[in-house]
């Protein structure tokens, strides 16, 4: 964003404030009294169109008399909607683009009231005349402080009144430069914005009523149909409806209506006063600038505005595919354009809350999913294995009664020569041995449960039966032995007892 608090050059703002246009392309300092634009960023009111900042007067920089203004327009919509000519009424226009870009862009002749008014403006900051003294020269630098703040009055002569100065005057200091985003949208989708002075929740609720209402507006035509392209909420409780028409021929065909058509009957005094009875306090079209009425916009700087400064907010433009320097004025347009922001904010706020209550959503999914997997992966496991005793019972069946065959033989041999490996004490059977060991221990101490159920082979159950019987004889064999040793110690201890006491008996 570039700034200009400083003062502009007196020769750079006074040529912009006389080559302000009195057509669409306004200036600071200019007032125009066209009404009916095609294409408006400005803000609501009731006489004519206003400037993009959202004054209640049409003046200041602003697309307030629109970029390519339609003649005959009111024999198109209103044509179609008053006399029910269906599919057709809309054709029956004759209107036309203004390719030229003289009454939109170019500088006219200023009128003699405006070529006074800057000469008072010059007269009231140089040399007043008011009091005749050396206080006329504390008087010019009053009158520039005025000036440069945008707010006051001037006076310089006792027989002409004051000059009235506003924020848009050329030498307010308060400007700065601001971007917008460019529509990019073509008159052929139709589509027309609605400002209401109501709150968004009021319209959603209300969002069949409305629609209802705007038919009745255009006129009840069956042949059309009223359509919400999307509902946006704007600073002081307001709300953004983005709508358009579409129109049904008796052979089926339908076609949107175009965006500077429905505008154009939008705004004939009627119509305009039914709107506002809804609370409509803005109408505009959103469609694109041709690339003519952009080169012509950048290259001449709006009035009130440093050329110098112009060209530096153009180089510092972020992306002048999509965006466009505009001109703020004063305090209370960079207030709306704060509140804005901070709408925009909350509602990326809100997007970006929503995308991640999804994103936990689908993560949950997930991993239900996963795990719906693995259950299934079991499954499919144990079917199949079931599937395979199946097949070789049913084999085993329809082989009965037939002798081996060669391939069945050499099958035989290598499964042989398989269960061998399998069955030798170092190798895979040790292993086995060791893992079904860690097995058992681990379902004794509770370690780990699992659903899976594990069978031990026949004949290694056989062969560890065997080992243990014989582990069993092992230890009543010895056990035996035990016992005949303890006999014979006891008979020992029994002999040495009678010994003693037979020495005892002699030597007394």
């Amino acid at each position: 964003m570039a700034f200009n608090f400083g003062a502009p050059s007196g020769t750079s703002g006074t040529a912009a404030a006389t080559a302000a246009p009195a057509g669409g392309f306004g200036g600071f300092g200019t007032t125009s009294t066209a009404a009916g634009s095609a294409f408006s960023f400005s803000a609501p009111a009731n006489t004519g169109t206003t400037g993009l900042f959202g004054g209640t007067q049409n003046k200041g920089f602003g697309f307030g008399t629109g970029f390519g203004t339609t003649t005959g327009s009111s024999t198109g919509l209103g044509t179609g909607l008053g006399t029910g000519l269906g599919f057709g009424g809309f054709n029956t226009q004759q209107q036309q683009q203004q390719t030229t870009l003289g009454g939109l862009f170019s500088q006219p002749t200023q009128a003699p009231t405006q070529s006074s008014q800057l000469i008072n403006t010059a007269s009231a900051l140089s040399a007043p005349t008011l009091l005749g003294d050396e206080r006329d020269a504390i008087l010019a630098k009053w009158n520039q402080l005025q000036a440069f703040w945008g707010t006051g009055k001037g006076y310089f002569n006792n027989n002409i009144p004051p000059v009235e100065f506003t924020q848009e005057n050329p030498f307010c200091r308060f400007k700065a430069v601001g971007y917008s985003c460019m529509p990019n949208n073509k008159d052929e989708d139709g589509l027309v914005v609605l400002v209401f002075n109501k709150k968004e929740t009021d319209i959603r609720s209300q969002q069949q009523q409305l629609v209802e209402s705007l038919h009745k507006v255009l006129g009840g035509n069956q042949t059309l149909t009223v359509n919400v392209e999307g509902i946006k909420t704007l600073p002081d409780d307001q709300t953004e409806v983005v709508i358009y028409v579409v129109e049904r021929s008796p052979n089926g065909t339908s076609r949107r209506v175009p965006a500077t058509t429905l505008y154009a009957h939008f705004e004939q005094t009627n119509i305009k006063t039914q709107l506002q009875q809804l609370g409509v306090t803005l109408s505009m079209t959103r469609t694109e600038l041709s690339p003519a009425q952009i080169k012509q916009l950048l290259q001449n700087p709006p009035a009130g505005v440093d050329p110098i400064i112009w060209e530096q907010a153009k180089v510092d433009n972020p992306d002048s595919e999509k965006l466009i320097p505009v001109p703020m004025v004063g305090f209370k347009e960079l207030l709306r354009r704060l509140k804005v922001q901070d709408q925009m904010t909350k509602q990326h706020q809100t997007r970006l809350d929503i995308i991640s209550e999804d994103i936990s959503e689908l993560q949950k999914n997930q991993t239900t999913t996963m795990a719906k997997i693995a259950q299934y992966k079991r499954k499919l496991m144990d079917l199949s294995h079931r599937t395979l005793q199946v097949l070789i019972k049913q084999e085993i069946q329809r082989k009965s009664g037939y002798a081996i065959q060669a391939d069945e033989e050499q099958l035989r041999v290598q499964l042989d020569t398989i269960q061998c490996e399998l069955n030798a004490p170092t190798q895979f059977k040790g292993r086995l041995n060791e893992l079904m060991s860690q097995i058992r221990m681990q379902n004794h101490f509770g370690a780990v449960k699992s659903e899976e159920r594990y069978y031990i082979d026949a004949d290694l159950l056989r062969e560890i039966k065997q080992h243990l019987k014989q582990q069993q004889e092992g230890l009543s064999h010895l056990i035996s032995i035990i016992k005949d040793d303890l006999e014979d110690i006891k008979l020992v201890e029994h002999g040495l007892n009678e010994t003693i006491h037979i020495r005892g008996g002699v030597f007394s």
